[in-house]
């Protein structure tokens, strides 16, 4: 009995979308956790006169974190399991907002803010994987696009509350109600998250036989009398390390383009979303459309993925992914050609945030299946830690740009160069 084709081939549970679901609802919890430190902002820099390195200190540090835990907590899974690392990182998550309300200076914040990354960026590997092997193959592109933009949609509801929160309480009820809210997950995580049938069948823990069938059972498909044999091309990544097999054979040259698409990406991402209402502001707008601006980017960024999702099922992964690379990339030429037009300005960060989240949308989608079982999680989480360390560098890298005399104009055109590279490094990979 072939599983895993059962699985692709198979329709959707109702055990299946009840777990797709809740990873969507950790990614929207992910959405607020990340941009929290950006919503509370303006009022810990009032309330404790902070200058502009500080508060850009405070910025950094969640993802800063997100990088690490992406880098060496997420390749974990792949060694005691999704599920795990998943409640693992929530306790972290949990604990970093918990500290960040009761933090008495910048340096303390920061270090929360560090902690409260960690688990994020360890989590996100394990749910992308997670959502990849308990979809079917028609729908597996479309329930990865949907947890992604659980991301905007968790920043944009969260956003409001925030505002809400801080207005009555202060900046710190918002990580209260941060951590609350991811506190609240871990239960439901212990119920309904199911681990990954693949680390079952490749990792063969204990009681793994036992587990399997539970998970059978609760997507109503035949148990079985013993566990399957794991594929032959999954049998030497059981055992070594995982890191190491990333570029074993004829992955290597697999994980060196996800890797340049990833950091390339999201180089252009976080300068998309951490600077543009500001150049907004500097191309002459006021503070308030400057903000707009900024929640209009979000807002694409649903849309965006929605289409990318209804695409997804009925387009080729690969080219679909690479075109929405393109079409960022012509967007922010655009943007550049626009940015002093208040009404083209907005309607081209809708069209730029639909397709830069469409965009990630397609590299989560791409990266899980460029791996195995044995190493799949560690793939992923290294993808995305790649990546963030572009976020990191790029709002720092404008930031000296500004400083040397550059127009909004001038960086929209640059940051458009990075994406016309992902995208054919994206053409490049290996089809699946």
């Amino acid at each position: 009995m072939n599983i895993r084709e059962t699985i692709n081939e198979g329709p959707m549970s109702r055990f299946q979308i009840v777990s797709l679901a809740i990873c969507v609802v950790l990614n929207m919890l992910d959405g607020f956790d990340v941009l929290v430190m950006a919503f509370t902002a303006p009022a810990v820099s009032s309330d404790w006169s902070l200058r502009g390195a500080e508060l850009g200190y405070l910025l950094s540090a969640g993802l800063f974190g997100m990088a690490g835990g992406s880098l060496f907590v997420a390749p974990w899974a792949d060694r005691f399991g999704r599920r795990a690392i998943i409640l693992f990182c929530l306790i972290l998550i949990c604990a970093g907002m918990f500290l960040s309300t009761v933090a008495q200076g910048v340096g303390q914040l920061a270090a929360f803010r560090v902690l409260t990354g960690i688990g994020i960026g360890g989590m996100l590997a394990s749910l992308n994987v997670i959502t990849s092997e308990y979809s079917s193959k028609k729908w597996r592109s479309t329930a990865i696009s949907i947890q992604v933009i659980g991301y905007p949609i968790g920043a944009t509801i969260g956003g409001t509350i925030a505002a809400v929160l801080i207005a009555q309480y202060g900046w710190r009820s918002a990580f209260l109600f941060g951590a609350i809210a991811s506190l609240a997950m871990i239960p439901l995580v212990i119920w309904r998250l199911p681990e990954s049938l693949d680390f079952l069948i490749a990792k063969r823990p204990a009681n793994a036989l036992q587990r399997l069938n539970r998970l059978m059972l609760g997507m109503g498909r035949e148990q079985v009398a013993q566990l399957p044999e794991a594929p032959s091309t999954e049998q030497r990544y059981v055992k070594g390390n995982p890191l190491g097999q990333l570029f074993s054979g004829s992955l290597a040259r697999s994980t060196l383009l996800i890797w340049i698409s990833f950091f390339l990406l999201m180089f252009a991402f976080y300068f998309v979303l951490s600077w543009t209402p500001k150049l907004l502001v500097a191309a002459g707008m006021s503070n308030q459309q400057g903000i707009t601006g900024g929640v209009l980017l979000n807002v694409g960024g649903i849309i965006g993925g929605v289409l990318f999702a209804w695409l997804s099922s009925r387009l080729n992964l690969k080219k679909l992914a690479a075109a929405y690379l393109l079409i960022t990339a012509a967007a922010l030429v655009l943007f550049a050609a626009f940015a002093t037009n208040l009404a083209m300005a907005f309607l081209i960060a809708i069209l730029i945030g639909a397709f830069i989240f469409g965009s990630m949308a397609g590299l989560y989608s791409l990266a899980p299946i460029l791996y195995p079982a044995g190493i799949r999680t560690t793939g992923m989480g290294w993808a995305i830690g790649i990546g963030r360390i572009g976020a990191m560098i790029a709002p720092t890298i404008v930031g000296f740009l500004i400083d040397g005399g550059w127009k909004t104009s001038d960086l929209y055109y640059a940051f458009a160069i990075p994406l016309v590279i992902a995208m054919l490094t994206t053409v490049a990979l290996r089809d699946a």
